[in-house]
């Protein structure tokens, strides 16, 4: 992700620092009102207007993300994220700009901008002061960057360079080759497993990058949301620009990409790597955020290992036999079935017998489920931090978004702790059962014997 941070004078120095401050102080409120229509372009529009801090943040999400790279091109998405910070071409009156320009151009605005590529998303962000003295100049100049990007063909030879060099670094660090094997097994051929290498990158022009970011960068395929100091006008005055941006081409249905494929049998990939820690990696393709388990699997894998110090492969791997510094466990639900792993480090001379007790440890959580006392003290942990969850625009931004991008219900987040306290230790164990098979399992072992 690319952004473009500023500090442009003394009173804007002066205005960041209020914002920051009232941003920390302002309490969390846990009820919430998610406005939400339809823009006359199509773009779908969520709005929560937010007082306590004089700011505005805007993501903007496209269905464009790595998924629906070429498979001869995996990194199209990432590429064109990347350079959008390249350059603009003149548009409605605003001059032409290069990479250094379009800088200083946002310095000037007080504002910053990004943009990023997910597996999924192909996302655009900016935020500004919402006084309008500052925020109708960072509208305009967000507007011109989704307008008018020249994705300059020179960066991405320079930026290019830089990417290989670093890819051909991280060759020499043992976790590259476990996330490498681990994916490519747990996902097979779904574009999920997909990654960008120095041939991929080489196969991209920036033809293929204007063309996907043309067709991925339309009004009738946007998700807007908008959160921070506007009422439902004001967010309609930043909406409008933004989807004139884009253009009003008619959007055709994007292919289907299919589902990823469960596991029938187990898998062990050994790789050879001269390290002083193993790199062992456990897991299987897991759930889409939309699961009707989600909040059930959530708080179970918290137990299990997401819960840090906390958490049975914690107490077991490394309390109890010193055989891991750090052991973890997570769903990455998306779109698509995102992976369920377990991971860990350790000597080479010891990788069996911690892989063994994780897997151990896997198998009795999932057959037995928690104990009454850890989905107690798990709901205590979850519930009282809930509040930080949304403690900031920024982090109500990527929470709105996401009820946004995954169609959850617009109360969310008003009935999430509800949610988490009804949970009981049967709904825990049963949706293990439902969705981890601790038998067919792809096993990765980076550095052991």
């Amino acid at each position: 992700m690319l952004k473009m941070h500023t500090h442009t004078s003394v009173w804007m120095r002066a205005a960041w620092a209020l914002a920051l401050g009232l941003l920390i102080s302002a309490p969390a409120q846990a009820a919430m009102a998610i406005e939400n229509w339809l823009d006359p372009s199509g773009a779908r529009v969520f709005l929560v207007s937010s007082h306590a801090i004089p700011m505005v943040d805007v993501q903007i999400d496209f269905d464009g993300g790595g998924r629906r790279d070429p498979s001869a091109q995996a990194g199209l998405a990432s590429t064109a994220a990347q350079l959008m910070s390249s350059g603009v071409a003149a548009w409605q009156g605003q001059p032409a700009r290069d990479e250094n320009a379009l800088e200083e151009a946002w310095l000037d605005t007080g504002a910053l901008f990004s943009a990023e590529a997910s597996s999924d998303r192909f996302t655009l962000k900016w935020r500004s002061l919402s006084e309008p003295t500052w925020l109708q100049p960072a509208v305009a100049l967000a507007a011109q960057q989704i307008a008018a990007p020249v994705f300059s063909a020179q960066v991405w030879r320079r930026d290019r360079e830089r990417q290989i060099a670093a890819w051909q670094e991280a060759q020499n660090r043992p976790t590259t080759h476990a996330a490498r094997a681990f994916d490519r097994a747990v996902y097979g051929s779904h574009p999920y497993g997909q990654e960008a290498t120095p041939q991929s990158w080489r196969s991209i022009d920036v033809a293929a990058v204007r063309a996907h970011y043309r067709r991925t960068v339309q009004a009738c395929r946007a998700i807007i949301t908008v959160v921070g100091a506007v009422d439902r006008a004001g967010a309609q005055a930043i909406v409008g620009p933004m989807v004139r941006a884009m253009g009003q081409a008619a959007c055709t249905p994007l292919p289907a990409v299919p589902e990823v494929a469960a596991l029938s049998a187990a898998e062990v990939r050994q790789v050879p790597f001269n390290s002083a820690q193993a790199q062992v990696l456990l897991g299987q393709p897991g759930i889409t955020r939309r699961d009707p388990d989600f909040f059930a699997l959530f708080v179970g894998n918290h137990i299990l290992g997401g819960g840090g110090f906390v958490s049975r492969l914690t107490n077991e791997v490394r309390e109890k036999r010193g055989l891991s510094y750090s052991v973890y466990s997570y769903f990455a639900p998306g779109l698509h079935a995102g992976a369920f792993q377990i991971g860990l480090s350790t000597r080479p001379d010891q990788a069996e017998q911690a892989l063994g007790v994780a897997r151990q440890v896997l198998k009795d959580f999932v057959e037995q489920g928690p104990t009454e006392a850890e989905l107690q003290a798990a709901k205590d942990f979850l519930i009282k931090g809930f509040a930080l969850r949304i403690d900031s625009n920024r982090k109500l931004l990527d929470n709105v978004a996401n009820i946004a991008w995954h169609g959850l219900p617009l109360d969310h987040l008003d009935t999430w702790t509800q949610r988490v306290q009804a949970l009981s230790t049967e709904d825990i164990r049963r949706a293990l059962q439902r969705v981890i098979q601790p038998d067919r399992m792809v096993t990765v072992v980076v550095g052991g014997r």
